[in-house]
């Protein structure tokens, strides 16, 4: 079990929920959960050793991770979210979230295109239930092990995903979208696009559908090229995407129920996962460099060692952050009121900003405790691609975007009377 995972069951052990869990055949239910997160975790741990070692050629070259992806797919983990009725696992956000963490402490690229992955996966699951279309592309996501990019951005908007410019274009034979992505991740590596777009011509431009195209749908002619400071493996250039399909694939209801149910809660929850895989990563090196420099011949503690104390707690604060949303994200996953709740909304949005900046602490502070040896790039306690991988974080959707969208909910919510509250 990983100490994300150690987490979430400590929150969880305090709440009514695993009172609960004590009685009759629910125990059995939990425990046969349990087994199938540890084996989730079992085969996330063979992937994370392939990935780490070629992350820094993935670092250093700016290429899409091939061999890690190709281990997610041996290890049958892309579809392990897809209900098991379809041919998943079942996987709940808190098993992603896990994967994520895992695989971000080896390469974060690629815990990156997992979430990304997931996230897009998560709303097919939630939101096609009544579309036999999606129930089939399901079905063959788990048996093909499909990869799936999604497109969200767009032309001048940038980060407005609430927003699209171009429209679906539904014709007598089919529909077809021509739109200019501003970023596709991992667009030219992926098996199909979950993109975003206005629901006709005529719509306004936060009218939207969430439509998904398979690689033979669709062509990409590059707009961007991806010569980023960090995440260099996630090919996030820009395309134009010229797709055509059938009006099936148009997820059956609108972008913007699915936008605060589901893309919202789980991109956010499975990021902070991958997030606070890289912060645990560099803890990890801070701590090896203290250790060495402590055990030579009549050597004190570094001067470092407080920044690893400071990193350290940090982590754990993380963790537990991510912990409760993730409670409460499972505690509401069945109700869309709940879901859509404005307090719901803000406390996940909320999240993505405090874990981004929370772990950008955390890696700066394992940097310090380092010193010389963790800004070096050819020191075995390099903290340098750590720290331009988790610098992502706070500009992936802008944290000062969210602040922005979130205000007027925050002038409306009062202080708490209580510490119980």
């Amino acid at each position: 079990m990983s100490v994300l995972s150690a987490t979430l069951q400590d929150h969880r052990q305090d709440g009514p929920t695993a009172r609960q869990s004590a009685r009759g055949g629910s125990v059995a239910a939990s425990r046969g959960h349990a087994a199938k997160a540890a084996d989730l975790l079992r085969r996330a741990d063979t992937v994370a050793t392939i990935a780490a070692a070629h992350a820094a050629a993935v670092d250093s070259e700016s290429r899409f991770p091939h061999e890690s992806i190709n281990a997610l797919r041996a290890e049958r983990m892309l579809g392990a979210a897809v209900p098991r009725e379809l041919g998943g696992e079942g996987a709940s956000v808190s098993d992603v979230a896990d994967v994520c963490y895992t695989l971000g402490q080896c390469c974060a690229s690629t815990a990156m295109i997992y979430a990304m992955h997931q996230a897009a996966t998560a709303c097919i699951v939630r939101h096609g239930r009544s579309s036999e279309w999606h129930q089939n592309l399901l079905r063959r996501m788990c048996s093909e092990q499909l990869l799936l990019a999604s497109s969200t951005t767009e032309g001048n908007s940038g980060g407005d995903v609430r927003n699209s410019s171009a429209p679906i274009e539904c014709g007598d034979t089919g529909i077809s979208l021509e739109r200019q992505a501003t970023v596709i991740s991992y667009g030219a590596a992926a098996d199909g696009i979950v993109t975003t777009a206005r629901r006709s011509p005529n719509a306004a431009s936060g009218d939207q559908a969430l439509v998904v195209f398979l690689k033979q749908d669709y062509t990409l002619d590059r707009l961007v090229g991806w010569n980023a400071f960090g995440m260099r493996g996630t090919c996030s250039e820009g395309f134009k995407l010229i797709a055509s399909g059938v009006r099936e694939q148009i997820l059956p209801v609108s972008y913007g129920e699915i936008h605060v149910q589901t893309m919202v809660p789980i991109s956010h929850l499975a990021w902070s996962g991958a997030w606070s895989g890289i912060a645990a990563s560099a803890v990890d090196r801070a701590r090896a460099f203290i250790r060495k420099a402590a055990h030579r011949p009549g050597a004190a503690l570094p001067p470092g060692a407080s920044h690893l104390t400071r990193a350290s707690a940090s982590l754990r604060t993380l963790r537990s952050l991510i912990a409760v949303g993730l409670q409460r994200f499972e505690s509401a996953a069945t109700d869309p009121v709940a879901l859509e709740a404005v307090d719901f909304q803000t406390a996940m949005n909320l999240l993505k900003v405090n874990a981004s900046e929370l772990a950008v602490s955390i890696v700066m502070s394992a940097m310090q405790a380092c010193g010389l040896s963790g800004y070096r790039n050819d020191s075995e306690f390099s903290i340098g691609r750590h720290l331009r991988d988790i610098l992502s974080s706070p500009v992936m959707i802008s944290n000062d975007r969210i602040l922005a969208n979130i205000a007027s909910a925050s002038l409306l919510s009062g202080v708490p009377r209580s510490l119980r509250d």
